[in-house]
């Protein structure tokens, strides 16, 4: 199935590149072009089982003919054999989760149109769909007899009503009738505008059956636009032990949560901690002793280090674990023995999967851990069974996205798949070097990366593509990245870095930029350019920008401050900080920790960071490019620099991308798009077109 699927796909793609490549230059056979994105997949949310010899992962993939992303299950042994799939279509499965007992998996399916939760057998393939929902689940959870899955689904609650409309005549066909919202956050990016309601915590029969809805209230007990975690259950079966924020004002202080244990017999709530600032990511112990969990005493700054915590299971005694560790942690899970927590951090780019015992000792079990394509750490995931076999996703900088297991004797992981091997044996991506290198600023150590084209000369000029990341507190690292493997194809080379402000490097690097950004982090990545170019194999004609989110924001900061650059491109920036806030998904998060207030109440330090402040300066040739779905950086961000450009006769171009969210990746053609149009851009104004 999966072989002819993939000739499929393969003949489709040339059809594909024809469409869209045709005013391009001649793309060379042996290296990666646009079209493959629709040919890479990428293994997410592996999940061992309790025996700890197989594991189900996730399988991404995008299906040319819908021109949509999609994912089945596939299951593989520890040992690296029998991969195959458990589910078949052109839909999405995910979040398989295995009973207690190893028999059956649930998961989520939208293989009927509408997210639902299904339950399979192991030994017979036998599936059922156990609910018949109006609203999508999520943070499936089996309870420890094996009896009952709980989930997180929206309550709705009835519209906003301002007035009584008239009912439309017989046989008439009237408009929609208005929305109203009240709430602060009344749409996000992804969902769109969201219906009114609460998302409450359910449980259900593993044999199907009308949900009972655990927790209430107007408080927001998971769901996409706010920040609860998945509910755990006690091991005796009788709590529901989850993060939310129960605040009146939860809207308005969006990271103080408390950790909170629900009676799954009467829904009665008890919260288990109690300060301000986020306690996230609950994890019970094997005896139902202790309670690990992620968070920080909130000081209102742009960064703040999580840290890991244990606690009583009565809330009592919590104390700091990751005191001397000055790196986020994340997703912890108990050891099967409960002799300490495993968890997630990135260190300097790289994802890495630690382990702490109770007395504060400190272990790296293994690294490398991510998938789906982008030098960011998204699908960095992990699973540990009773027997202290785990398996994580990996990523390479020529490694997409893979499974890796090890165990807690001898951590050190090994890749068991190898999902994209036919396909880069046809494809070389690009050699990448990694390199440090001092800021003309202040001479403090910045980390990047450099991808060089298949078949690099180093007596050769290159055109450069700088692209910076957005966030701006995340961090890029040695994970595969499709868009800039495809730059580099196109005889490109890539620079990527991880300027002042970056996650990874410790709490005082990323405060560097607290109610400073965009800033000084110019001087890191110009730095950056005069570092390769005195490699000498970069034309200093050629030089050019881009970078998304966060970092369009840099792209506009650079070119309002230099003319080296012969082209940028800015994607889905933000331009003006008033009106962002006063738009974007996220307002009460912005003023509360990337500024010191209200617009009105601190309108110089506003005006001072916004990219209009320089734009008089600006030359440079700039294409702006945003998603009309984009709550996050709304696309009138985008819209205000074009015109502003126009305005100062700068040649620029505005892109809109019908359908897209932030990222400009929701649909696999409109990442085609999204890359070729900025290396077009690119090649339209280079000295020597094509970066040939």
């Amino acid at each position: 199935m999966f072989y002819s699927r993939k000739k499929v796909l393969l003949a489709a793609c040339v059809a594909l590149a024809v469409l869209h490549m045709s005013a391009v230059a001649e793309e060379k056979s042996d290296r990666l072009t646009a079209s493959d994105v629709f040919n890479l997949q990428y293994a997410v949310d592996p999940q061992i089982s309790p025996d700890g010899r197989r594991i189900v992962y996730v399988r991404e993939f995008s299906d040319m003919l819908s021109d949509r992303r999609c994912s089945n299950l596939w299951v593989i042994n520890f040992d690296g054999a029998d991969n195959r799939p458990l589910t078949t279509g052109t839909h999405s499965d995910t979040s398989p989760r295995w009973s207690p007992d190893g028999t059956r998996i649930a998961f989520l399916s939208d293989q009927d149109g509408k997210s639902q939760i299904y339950v399979r057998w192991m030994d017979t393939g036998q599936t059922a769909k156990i609910t018949s929902l109006q609203q999508p689940p999520s943070g499936i959870a089996w309870s420890p007899d094996g009896k009952q899955i709980s989930f997180a689904a929206l309550v709705p609650s009835a519209p906003l009503r301002i007035a009584n409309l008239p009912a439309a005549p017989a046989g008439a066909k009237w408009a929609d009738p208005p929305k109203a919202y009240d709430k602060l956050i009344y749409r996000f990016n992804g969902p769109g505008y969201l219906e009114p309601g609460y998302t409450q915590l359910f449980v259900v029969s593993a044999d199907g059956g009308a949900p009972r809805q655990i927790s209430s209230g107007n408080f927001q007990h998971g769901g996409v636009a706010f920040r609860a975690s998945p509910a755990v259950w006690t091991p005796d079966g009788k709590y529901l032990i989850a993060s939310a924020n129960r605040r009146a004002d939860y809207e308005y202080e969006p990271l103080d949560t408390e950790v909170y244990e629900f009676s799954v017999a009467d829904g009665s709530a008890k919260a288990l901690t109690n300060r301000r600032g986020p306690d996230n990511a609950p994890a019970v112990s094997p005896d139902g002793r202790f309670i690990a969990y992620t968070g920080f005493d909130d000081h209102y700054q742009g960064y703040q280090v999580m840290r890991l915590y244990v606690m009583n299971r009565d809330g009592s005694g919590s104390r700091l674990l990751s005191e001397k560790l000055d790196r986020d942690v994340q997703m912890p899970r108990w050891a099967p023995d409960g002799s300490g927590i495993l968890f997630l951090y990135d260190d300097q780019g790289d994802t890495k999967l630690g382990f702490y015992t109770l007395d504060g000792t400190l272990k790296q079990l293994t690294n490398h851990i991510g998938s789906g394509g982008t030098a960011y750490s998204f699908g960095s995931a992990f699973s540990v069974a009773r027997n202290g076999a785990f398996a994580t996703t990996y990523t390479r900088p020529d490694v997409p996205g893979d499974i890796a297991v090890g165990t807690l004797g001898n951590p050190s992981a090994k890749a068991i798949t190898t999902l994209n091997a036919d396909l880069l044996a046809q494809k070389r991506p690009g050699q990448v070097e990694e390199i440090w290198y001092e800021s003309s600023l202040d001479k403090r150590k910045i980390h990047g990366w450099i991808i060089k084209p298949p078949d690099f000369n180093p007596s050769k000029k290159y055109p450069l593509i700088v692209e910076i990341h957005g966030g701006p507190f995340a961090n890029y690292g040695d994970r595969f990245d499709v868009e800039k493997q495809i730059w580099a194809a196109k005889d490109y080379v890539v620079l990527y870095v991880n300027p002042r402000g970056s996650t990874s490097y410790g709490g005082e690097f990323g405060n560097l930029i607290h109610h400073a950004y965009p800033g000084d982090d110019f001087y890191d990545l110009n730095s950056g350019v005069d570092v390769v170019l005195a490699k000498g194999y970069v034309d200093a004609e050629n030089l050019f920008v881009t970078g998304g989110s966060g970092g369009g924001v840099l792209t506009c900061w650079m070119i309002d401050r230099t003319n080296r650059f012969r082209a940028a491109a800015s994607l889905y920036p933000v331009i003006n900080w008033e009106s962002f806030v006063l738009t974007a998904d996220i307002p009460s998060l912005v003023i509360k920790y990337w500024f010191p207030g209200l617009p009105w109440d601190h309108n110089e330090h506003y005006a001072k960071r916004s990219l209009l402040s320089q734009v008089k300066n600006v030359k440079t040739p700039t294409l702006l490019m945003t998603g009309e779905e984009d709550y996050r950086t709304p696309i009138s961000e985008a819209e205000q620099y074009f015109q502003a450009l126009k305005l100062l006769k700068v040649e620029s171009v505005l892109v809109r991308m019908p359908g897209e969210p932030h990222g400009l990746a929701r649909r696999p053609s409109h990442h085609v798009a999204k890359i070729l149009y900025v290396v077009g851009w690119f090649d339209q104004h280079a000295t020597r077109p094509g970066g040939s």
